[in-house]
């Protein structure tokens, strides 16, 4: 140690050299994309470098492709970027199958930490049941699902959520959680995103503490 630095300067110095890409936010949408009058929309704009996977065809919801595409944005970004996927409708499922497929902490790549899945667009109307992930997906995440959705029944979308190790919350009578049901600007899904960029920025600190920082914490 530097006989010349106070341990708490040392931390901050340490600090300085774990700095790394700040949290960013995975904006996925489902079939036909999210108008501009969409609450997906709305929250885009509430984050400083959210992004939007953007798919090639929004009228055809193939889940390979659409899993593809999310690996594609995900990878364009730094190794030490970390993401927090909001998806919605046919957007969740393309992310399963991405988590799902992806190596687990694949080294030298970006990845997505933990997620909010909005009103799943049921697997049935798709046929793509059996290829979707039945035993977790290995990151934190929340399942927000509607109790008159017209593309998944409630009861459906609490079996979803078993399956993947969600936590589940009852919206209510909520139509589709969409523009057409009245969600535009959603308080309440950027109060969910919040805490979960502070999860992973509590993570984070952890991860990068120097032994001192600990000492002195505990």
């Amino acid at each position: 140690m530097d006989q010349g630095l106070h341990p708490l300067s040392l931390i901050r110095t340490q600090e300085r050299r774990y700095e790394g890409a700040p949290v960013r936010i995975l904006i996925i949408p489902g079939l036909n994309d999210s108008g501009p009058t969409h609450w997906q929309t709305w929250l885009q704009t509430q984050y400083r470098g959210a992004v939007r996977v953007k798919q090639r065809h929004w009228d055809r919801p193939d889940l390979d492709t659409w899993a593809a595409r999310i690996t594609e944005v995900v990878d364009s970004a730094s190794e030490q970027t970390t993401w927090i996927a909001v998806a919605h409708s046919f957007g969740t499922l393309a992310l399963a199958h991405h988590l799902a497929t992806r190596p687990r902490q694949a080294q030298g790549q970006a990845r997505i930490h933990s997620a909010l899945l909005v009103a799943p667009a049921d697997p049935i109307k798709f046929g793509v049941d059996e290829r979707l992930p039945r035993h977790g997906l290995g990151i934190p995440s929340t399942l927000v699902g509607s109790e008159n959705d017209p593309w998944m029944p409630l009861t459906r979308a609490q079996l979803w959520a078993t399956h993947w190790g969600s936590r589940f919350h009852n919206l209510g009578q909520a139509g589709h959680i969409n523009a057409e049901s009245g969600h535009g600007p959603w308080p309440w899904a950027r109060y969910k995103v919040d805490q979960l960029v502070r999860d992973q920025q509590r993570q984070r600190r952890l991860e990068r503490a120097h032994p001192l920082e600990l000492n002195y914490a505990i």
